[in-house]
């Protein structure tokens, strides 16, 4: 099973599109019960995301293969290791488990910093002592892999991917990750939402891409997809993709999406993609 779930609202409140809030932990359990009799085995969290690890760690996760994220390094740290090894030990007790399938960097750019090799350095011990199984970067733009993956030896790279961000494939990272035989996670799959709403729905200050909404709705209508099914099937039919992290926020909607990821899907025009970081970096909405 190539989807993972993400955990982002079983901490916070996230998503442009996302109209329940923050997931209660009784939600969260059925969430999570439904994702295992689905196939899923992969959570996807951080510990930036609120209290997701310690709502994680309440309804039970030693089951599950669990990613999660550390933050930039503070500026005031003294000892790299220390700080590295606390973080990971902090996010264990929360999440209540032995260790960590995969822990990424948020910031993976501190990595070509002046303590860069300081940091990775620090990573490779936690992962010998075997609290964590896999090190690992969440990127924002293929090209910040040119030199992370020349430098260093990397397990794990997460980074956006969808119907209208085609940057991993056009780069040729996508092909080459592969190759190196490093994991590649998606996220963005819906690029938090808006590739779900139809255009009555849709913000009005997304109305400057309308010609490409357009184009989309007419290819939806024509093709007989839901957006949904659309979104899905196109990331999972790239056999390079080896985990796709998807967000919910009820035991109905992963449902929904699990049913929607069932089938084939029609060709789709290179014309869809597009490369505005205005649109496609929600950090700029």
């Amino acid at each position: 099973m190539k989807l993972a779930l993400g955990t982002a609202q079983f901490g916070l409140d996230y998503g442009i599109a996302n109209q329940q809030g923050q997931i209660p932990s009784v939600e969260v359990k059925n969430i999570l019960a439904k994702a295992k009799s689905g196939g899923l085995d992969t959570l996807d969290t951080a510990i930036s995301y609120g209290n997701s690890e310690a709502c994680l760690g309440e309804v039970g996760v030693s089951d599950w293969k669990v990613i999660s994220k550390l933050p930039a390094i503070p500026d005031e740290c003294g000892d790299i290791f220390e700080w590295v090894s606390d973080s990971v030990n902090d996010s264990l007790q929360r999440l209540n488990v032995n260790n960590l399938y995969g822990l990424l960097l948020h910031r993976p750019q501190q990595l070509l910093e002046l303590n860069g090799e300081e940091l990775f350095n620090a990573l490779e011990k936690v992962k010998k002592s075997g609290l964590i199984q896999k090190i690992g970067v969440s990127i924002y733009d293929p090209s910040e892999l040119d030199e992370l993956c020349s430098r260093f030896p990397i397990d794990i790279v997460q980074a956006p991917f969808n119907i209208i961000d085609r940057r991993m494939i056009d780069s040729g990272w996508m092909v080459h990750l592969n190759e190196k035989k490093i994991e590649l996670h998606i996220r963005s799959v819906f690029l938090q939402g808006l590739l779900l709403m139809d255009s009555e729905s849709r913000p009005r200050n997304f109305d400057r891409w309308s010609s490409l909404w357009d184009k989309y709705d007419a290819w939806l209508e024509q093709s007989n997809l839901t957006s949904l099914q659309a979104c899905l099937r196109y990331v999972l039919s790239f056999p390079e993709i080896d985990k796709i992290v998807i967000g919910v926020d009820s035991q109905n909607h992963l449902e929904e999406i699990l049913k929607a990821s069932k089938g084939a899907i029609p060709p789709l025009s290179d014309s869809f993609g597009v490369d505005d970081m205005q649109l496609l970096n929600p950090a700029c909405w």
